[in-house]
């Protein structure tokens, strides 16, 4: 009878140790995961799933204004959540940075996910910088693109950096030589570049980002750019807004068809089509939806996984606005 009093001790200890070691929400430190919130909270991500979909339900722009958010965050020194920021006396907001102030948008939508996601979790469980990853893929999703299992386990940044966003974002006046050399320093190649920017087949950009295109580039459709020109003048409307492809809330491949007419909105847009490193490419990808879905899944995989911090590097935010 001791030996079985024993036995049932041991198991019990063994229980509860296995038990606290699933809803441990220390980070371990062998990378991302996409079952890393499965045990600790496996309502997360159905929670931050339902909100994305009201959001882009209510206004269909707001899915690529999500997706971008992501894009932006990750460019600058990693995927940590920095970007959500904001301006401090010892915080230099990357809301200010010239690719995200009077643009970048989305912000109380990821507030009102990280409400939710803590209050379904019980407690501040998951990054900030992980609810921009899975919001980018659900934001994709909702308009009829492709899904991807996102690796989980990123914490989030104590810092910003406004200098770094302004010069570390792809800016919509590169060419392709800078547009190469800017995705190389984040580790990512070619493919990534032309897959990614795929993800201008939703939303809008603004009159004061393409105004210099429709008026002085040469590689440009000429009926295209006059059409662009009569609701974008030389100056002033500076906050209006043009489509970067024919079809801004759907996912689909008609952006690389524009960029093989010359109708690519931003001058690094149409600069993938300047070579034929990237042309091949464009073609590809512009009748071809199962190879583009595909890649473009695979990249923002590469993309989410650029510098995250994880084990017990940063911290798990508690309002992704502020700095615990």
């Amino acid at each position: 009878m001791p030996n079985m009093a024993f036995l049932s001790l041991f198991r019990a200890l063994l229980l509860l140790s296995l038990t606290a070691s699933g809803l441990s929400t220390r980070p371990y430190n062998n990378g991302l995961s996409p079952n890393f919130y499965n045990y600790v909270c496996p309502q997360a991500l159905p929670t931050i799933k339902r909100v994305v979909e009201a959001a882009v339900q209510q206004e269909q722009r707001m899915g690529a204004s999500l997706l971008r958010l992501h894009f932006h965050d990750c460019f600058v020194n990693g995927c940590d959540g920095s970007i959500l920021l904001d301006p401090t006396p010892t915080i230099d907001s990357e809301k200010l940075a010239f690719p995200n102030n009077n643009s970048a948008r989305g912000f109380e939508v990821i507030d009102q996910i990280k409400a939710e996601v803590d209050r379904v979790c019980g407690r501040p469980v998951v990054s900030c910088a992980d609810i921009l990853a899975i919001t980018a893929r659900d934001s994709v999703v909702a308009l009829g693109g492709p899904s991807w299992k996102v690796r989980l386990g990123r914490r989030d940044s104590t810092t910003a950096s406004r200098t770094t966003a302004n010069s570390d974002i792809p800016a919509p006046n590169m060419d392709l030589p800078a547009l190469i050399n800017n995705f190389k320093r984040q580790g990512l190649k070619v493919k990534d570049l032309v897959a990614l920017s795929g993800a201008h087949t939703i939303g809008f950009a603004q009159c004061r980002i393409f105004r210099d295109r429709i008026y002085n580039d040469s590689n440009i459709n000429h009926a295209f750019s006059k059409n662009l020109q009569s609701s974008c003048p030389r100056k002033g409307s500076d906050s209006n807004l043009a489509s970067l492809d024919p079809t801004p809330a759907s996912f689909d491949t008609l952006y690389y068809n524009n960029l093989l007419t010359q109708k690519g909105l931003l001058h690094s847009d149409q600069a993938l089509s300047t070579d034929e490193s990237t042309l091949e490419l464009v073609k590809s990808y512009s009748y071809d939806y199962d190879a583009f879905w595909k890649d473009f899944a695979k990249s923002m995989v590469r993309m989410g996984n650029i510098k995250p911090l994880i084990g017990n590097q940063g911290q798990i935010r508690s309002n992704c606005r502020i700095v615990n």
